[in-house]
């Protein structure tokens, strides 16, 4: 029913920079917010940044100013773009949206299949 499909992943030096894009599709009635969320092997899937339908956001404190959801996307769309990416910030990143599918009354979190990043040192 609906679809979150990333893109934008891939192999950056460290300081490098990477945009990643997520579009939902499908039975969307409504859609509360959309982020990013990442994890690596061995440890819990953690918030990177999201995005309220009202334009707030939130950022996790590791970003400290480097990552960035701009305001100004295009429909059931959301944007992260990474500036100045350190090793650390190697994961598998995942789209999550939180929406209310056509006919339903219940609003739920969806995810994408995610996308590697990998930073090199």
């Amino acid at each position: 029913q609906v679809q979150l499909v990333e893109s934008g992943g891939g192999l950056v030096q460290a300081g490098g920079s990477l945009r990643l894009s997520c579009v939902a599709s499908g039975s969307i009635y409504s859609i509360n917010a959309m982020g990013w969320y990442r994890q690596v092997p061995g440890k819990q899937r953690e918030l990177v940044a999201s995005l309220t339908s009202g334009g707030s956001t939130n950022y996790a404190d590791f970003v400290e100013g480097r990552f960035t959801i701009p305001r100004d996307n295009a429909k059931n769309t959301v944007v992260l773009q990474m500036n100045n990416l350190k090793p650390e910030d190697t994961a598998v990143y995942y789209c999550n949206a939180l929406l209310k599918t056509t006919g339903s009354i219940m609003t739920r979190p969806y995810w994408g299949q995610g996308t590697q990043v990998t930073v090199s040192s």
